[in-house]
């Protein structure tokens, strides 16, 4: 048992799953979260998410909890979970991480990508204080990144986000960090993990990541991804929505990547802004 897993996490997963063994250790050095591959005594097995601080395990629960139909055997199961706890138990997935793998230059996985997304974007009802919000939390961003950035860029990224006036919002089920390091492919299959960062945000938040990374200037995955999920940026209001979550993802890159020291990361993060300051765009056919 890792030293990370405290008492009552111990207590709870021995009721669950009985005396497991630890088969290999998933956590990322920089999360907060402890992320572990088990096998019960009954030879099934299990990926058990723990931690006593982070806000993602509530999230991925409660993204279980909303349900994701039609995505059975693509996503992990929910066994068990306890928020009060910070704990949660999913049914093990096989296959291997996309990223760093000649699956990650594949069309084929973008197009599958795209339509397993589709999927999960289930509409939520339309939000008239998700803009403003968003907004707020742009502008904090903003004041935080104050000396990462060059003057002049500090100055338009706040230009930009003062030039946006927040309107109402339709909301979807969206992952939250839909990228390959997420992506499983099992024998061509494509799967989808870790629903930390899972919320209900408008459809295109999920492409930010994405747009900046994998699919630039890559036009043949773009349109394979686009053609999988079935819809691309094309009303006013989803340009707009675009903006904003560009504009709150870029410099979010940053301020985070800083903080914790990875100056790889939050050089990126400076690419990012660029871009979109320079109005960028994701695929639009």
């Amino acid at each position: 048992m890792t030293a990370a897993i405290t008492e009552l996490q111990q207590s709870l997963l021995l009721s669950w799953l009985g005396d497991f063994t630890v088969m290999q250790d998933h956590s990322w050095p920089l999360q907060d979260t402890t992320v572990l591959q088990v096998t019960a005594p009954d030879g099934q097995e299990y990926i058990v998410k723990a931690s006593t601080t982070s806000h993602h395990i509530r999230r991925e629960i409660a993204a279980y909890s909303r349900g994701l139909p039609g995505l059975h055997g693509r996503v992990p199961t929910l066994k068990h979970a306890s928020p009060e706890a910070g704990l949660l138990v999913t049914g093990y997935l096989p296959g291997t991480l996309v990223a760093g793998t000649s699956s990650e230059s594949d069309p084929r996985t973008y197009r599958e990508a795209g339509v397993l997304l589709s999927r999960m974007h289930l509409p939520a009802g339309t939000s008239r204080s998700y803009s403003s919000a968003l907004a707020a939390r742009t502008g904090s961003l903003i004041q935080r990144a104050h000396g990462l950035l060059p003057q002049e860029t500090h100055s338009r990224l706040q230009e930009a986000l003062d030039s946006l006036e927040p309107g109402p919002a339709a909301l979807v089920t969206t992952h939250g960090d839909y990228q390959p390091r997420n992506w499983l492919d099992d024998d061509g299959l494509i799967k989808v993990i870790d629903f930390g960062r899972a919320e209900l945000r408008p459809w295109v938040h999920d492409l930010v990541r994405l747009s900046h990374q994998q699919l630039l200037a890559q036009p043949m995955l773009a349109a394979a991804f686009h053609e999988g999920l079935g819809r691309v940026v094309t009303t006013e209001e989803e340009h707009h929505l675009w903006t904003m979550e560009n504009l709150n993802q870029s410099v979010g890159t940053v301020v985070w990547a800083h903080d914790v020291g990875d100056a790889v990361f939050e050089r990126q993060g400076v690419e990012m802004v660029t871009r979109v300051l320079d109005g960028f765009l994701p695929f639009d056919g």
